[in-house]
């Protein structure tokens, strides 16, 4: 068994997360949202929480750091006869990454490449895991999410439970309606500040995102996330005041029409206690009688 301590010659999956810590050269700094996730057991069971028959052929990682979920995610593409693309933002981790699995790179099983995810062109990818910047975890995840492939992402936990929310929690928001249109959605494992190096602030959690087609019909998707994202700005208010009131974030012309048009159960309630599919309905009688701008 190779010393796992140890980098040249390392088995992939068996690298002492300090260890690459140490030989980074570099702490993680907490002012650039940087946190190195240093528990053996969390990051041994990342990869496994990806969906049953997962395509691992080309696996995403944002924010590669000092390289231990990377170390583990190089074992799950190299059993699948796949690789395995790090997008890293920080120059000085990029280049170490390069040379810590310089045989991966060489071998062609690691790309890693220097740049934001925000702003870089993602590469095609098969599934993504990672431990988010949480400072962009909702920017990042908003761009994943719509390339309808499996996801297992780091967030902190109340960012989490968010997503998964269900109509009328306290927690559900645009954010449950917007992440439940592309997948199924759900929390796999709660993960404590311990198990971060420096520790953050907040407890983390692991969402496995699956995508599915949702069991509604949208026009214009666009519209369709806009519009939940007004409606929501007036989460307390009833439908009818939501719609009257947000026509400058919706881009309705004639918020009058779609409260005409609209049931009044409907009209009573409120936002919060909406299912996806009800706002799904609404955003296309919104579209068709609201005479909304193109954004």
């Amino acid at each position: 068994m190779t010393d796992s301590s140890t980098g040249e010659g390392a088995a992939y999956g068996s690298r002492d997360p300090d260890a690459l810590a140490r030989r980074a050269g570099a702490r993680a700094d907490p002012d650039r949202d940087q946190h190195f996730l240093v528990d053996d057991r969390v990051l041994d069971r990342i990869p496994t929480y990806l969906p049953d028959g997962a395509d691992a052929s080309h696996l995403l990682e944002i924010g590669g750091g000092a390289g231990a979920l990377t170390d583990r995610l190089l074992a799950t593409a190299s059993d699948a006869a796949g690789r395995l693309t790090v997008i890293e933002r920080d120059k000085a981790f990029a280049e170490f990454l390069r040379e810590e699995f310089a045989a991966a790179v060489a071998d062609g099983l690691l790309d890693v490449v220097d740049g934001d995810a925000l702003d870089v062109d993602l590469p095609p990818f098969s599934a993504c895991v990672a431990n988010l910047p949480y400072g962009v975890s909702s920017e990042i995840a908003f761009r994943l999410l719509p390339e309808k492939k499996p996801l297992v992402l780091m967030f902190q936990a109340e960012f989490a439970d968010r997503m998964v929310a269900s109509a009328g929690e306290s927690a559900y928001g645009r954010l449950s309606v917007s992440a439940q249109h592309y997948a199924d959605v759900e929390i796999v494992e709660r993960v404590p500040k311990e198990a971060f190096d420096p520790q953050p602030a907040v407890e983390s959690a692991l969402v496995r995102c699956t995508p599915r087609d949702p069991d509604y019909a949208v026009g214009d998707e666009a519209f369709f996330l806009r519009f939940v994202k007004a409606l929501f700005t007036q989460r307390r208010k009833t439908v009818r005041n939501a719609v009257r009131n947000t026509a400058h974030i919706s881009g309705l012309n004639d918020p009058e029409a779609v409260v005409d048009a609209a049931d009044e159960e409907l009209l009573r309630s409120r936002p919060g206690t909406l299912e996806p599919a009800a706002f799904a309905a609404l955003a296309e009688l919104a579209r068709e009688r609201g005479s909304p701008t193109e954004a």
